[in-house]
């Protein structure tokens, strides 16, 4: 590089739950937990044993790998990695059909042979 090199500031921010979600957000008031993934050996502020421990937190965990898995195979297999259409209408048709596509191999999978 030419010139002086100045430090842009840091690479990644990380910002605080506390910073997010703001005490006078109406989900704070119902209680509803932050769904955030705990990965082991990674400090995240405000993800502790008191999130961490309760079974909804768990559950919610699971449902996110089937949410996760939903788009990973329409990104791969139904080929919406890169969309090869113009126009949002398309583009919306395209991930219509992917998604009955995905939700017929998950029917199949269901009904016993």
């Amino acid at each position: 590089m030419r010139g002086e090199t100045k430090k842009q500031g840091q690479l990644f921010s990380y910002v605080a739950l506390e910073e997010r979600v703001p005490e006078a957000h109406p989900l704070r008031r119902r209680k509803v937990r932050p769904h955030v993934a705990c990965i082991d050996r990674r400090k995240i502020a405000g993800l502790d044993r008191r999130t961490t421990r309760h079974a909804s937190y768990w559950l919610s965990q699971m449902k996110r790998k089937l949410v996760e898995q939903t788009f990973g195979w329409v990104k791969t297999v139904g080929g919406l990695r890169k969309t090869r259409f113009i126009g949002p209408e398309k583009t919306e048709l395209a991930a219509h059909f992917n998604c009955a596509a995905y939700n017929l191999l998950r029917v199949a999978k269901l009904v016993p042979a």
